[in-house]
């Protein structure tokens, strides 16, 4: 029996199939609505676990065990076999557990959800305490947040160090109190109101540096005793991986815990390997991972685009660990080993919350505004085609989720097969003049603002595709499952830079990816205008 702590190894079983979110030209009209469902994985086994219809071997009686010939010696065991220990790794730490509570509570714990309320507590205070300059300190409170997100503050960093943000956080608020003090001394002739804002300004300065510094020392305290932990997934198995496996579990203190590493098969590993890089869209389900660190030199461009493609893993926070010891690095570090975040590939945090935001505001905004356009394009749609105002059609959307996507009818029905399949209906008898002005000026997609309302989609995205085609163009071009990282939308940077139509699925990809990775509120208010002005000039289909 050797004495190395035991691995148990499953299969791990494939992932659901999840669709892509693409493009929506050229549609057909049809009705269908489906489900898509994925198995269950297989339950675990763990110690002492007996499978149904198990039979405890009988228990010989004392006189069984009198008449019984007498047993032969049994052999001497054999030594244990000595293993030698694995260059920097501990080799008494044992795989942990998935599903640990400390997973689980740290989906609530993220850094800017500790940070941001401190920060606007702070700067509250004065006016709490004082009663006075309501709007210059809420003008205050507002700005500092902008400012302090839009340089990073409030971005979780593996190596928690409160003197290392101290340059950037007093910079920050330095700027944002200097504009709101020039304007309060604009409104304000009366220099003692301009004096007693600016000390009341200066408060809050100091009392938003004193609770980054005890924010920043509880997130140490936390991750040292193991309250906030990230299950963690290394990619690969060489000298560095061992190196980063061994750091994380020294020193918790990275709030990092981890659970193996995904690599070749083929090949010795001295880390627990828990499948390959083909498994880890499942594993990051199965282990509930939040951290995905590539450590493999070898790990080609190719395999690094699958793994953003993929639903889950594009869900984590993806980190590699750079090679270029002799250059500035710019990321963060764990230990010695420099390492560089990839990429936020999937909007997440503030960045969502303000995307979804928008997109309420200006769907409720235009369903208001656009609802006399709406009821003419109703009654246009019942005179040219007859009863049925709306058609229903499944389309794919962020993480392959389906949803079933309302528009104007603009053609009669047709086969449910053909509607899901059939790529542009230009030049189609079946739609008729008033369809065909719906189609060109875009105006049978205006029920699609319901759709955004409801969550299925946003203002400006990928525009959404209908399953088959999903597979066909993912088998085609394998950049094209990643335009699915974000929620589709009713607009497109590739659909208002002329691509529309049968037009290059590969370019529309390159346009759509290049959004996702430069998203920004003022990229989403461009496209939003140069819609409108497709729309006026009638540009479309």
């Amino acid at each position: 029996m050797s004495n190395q702590p035991a691995m148990w190894h499953r299969p791990v079983p494939a992932d659901d199939r999840d669709g892509n979110a693409t493009d929506a030209q050229g549609d057909g009209e049809g009705d269908d609505e489906g489900s898509r469902g994925g198995s269950r994985p297989p339950a675990y086994q763990f110690p002492g676990y007996q499978p149904a219809g198990y039979q405890t071997p009988a228990v010989p009686s004392p006189a069984d065990r009198r008449s019984a010939p007498p047993a032969p010696a049994p052999a001497p065991a054999p030594a244990p076999a000595k293993h030698e220990p694995r260059a920097g790794l501990d080799t008494t730490a044992v795989l942990p557990y998935a599903g640990s509570r400390a997973s689980t509570r740290t989906r609530w714990l993220r850094a800017w959800m500790m940070t941001a309320p401190v920060d606007v507590l702070a700067l509250l205070t004065p006016l709490l305490v004082t009663q006075q300059y309501w709007r210059g300190t809420l003008a205050m409170t507002v700005l500092t947040v902008i400012v302090f997100a839009s340089g990073g503050l409030y971005r979780a960093r593996r190596h928690v160090s409160f003197l290392d943000e101290v340059p950037s956080l007093c910079g920050r608020l330095l700027a944002a109190a200097s504009a709101v003090a020039i304007v309060a001394a604009m409104r304000h002739e009366s220099a003692e109101y301009v004096f007693g804002f600016t000390r009341g300004v200066a408060a809050s300065a100091g009392l938003v540096i004193l609770g980054r510094a005890v924010t920043r020392e509880f997130a140490i305290v936390a991750r040292k005793r193991r309250w906030v932990e990230h299950n963690t997934i290394i990619v690969g198995s060489g000298p560095t991986a061992v190196e980063l496996a061994r750091l994380l579990r020294r020193y918790p203190q990275y709030g990092l815990r981890f659970v193996g590493c995904v690599d070749t098969p083929d090949g010795p590993s001295a880390l627990p390997l828990i499948g390959s890089l083909d498994d880890l869209d499942s594993l990051v389900r199965l282990r509930e991972c939040d951290v995905v660190i590539v450590a493999d030199a070898n790990c080609s461009e190719t395999s690094l685009m699958e793994i953003l493609a993929r639903p889950r893993t594009a869900e984590c926070d993806l980190w590699a660990a750079t090679p270029l010891w002799g250059s500035r690095s710019h990321g963060d570090h764990i230990g010695a080993v420099p390492v560089v975040s990839i990429g936020d590939i999937t909007l997440s945090g503030p960045q969502s919350a303000l995307k979804r935001a928008s997109d309420i505001a200006f769907a409720s905004v235009a369903l208001l505004l656009l609802s006399p356009v709406l009821l003419i394009c109703a009654v246009a749609t019942l005179i040219d085609g007859g009863p049925g105002i709306f058609f229903y059609q499944e389309r794919i959307g962020r993480h392959g989720r389906p949803f079933n996507i309302i528009k104007f009818r603009s053609m009669r029905p047709v086969d449910e097969h053909e509607s899901q399949t059939n790529w542009s209906i230009a030049n189609d008898r079946r739609v008729g003049p008033i369809g065909r002005i719906m189609r060109r000026t875009s105006l049978d997609e205006l029920p699609q603002l319901w759709n955004i309302l409801r969550g299925d989609m946003s203002v400006v995205g990928p525009r959404p595709e209908r399953p088959y085609f999903v597979e066909k163009f993912s088998a085609e071009y394998p950049q094209y499952a990643m335009r699915h990282r974000v929620p589709v939308g009713l607009t497109g940077l590739a659909q208002v830079s002329g691509l529309r139509g049968d037009t290059p699925i590969s370019d529309r990809a390159r346009f759509d990816n290049f959004y996702i990775e430069n998203w920004s509120l003022w990229l989403d208010v461009k496209v939003v205008l140069r819609t409108v002005t497709e729309v006026f000039r009638a540009g479309g289909r």
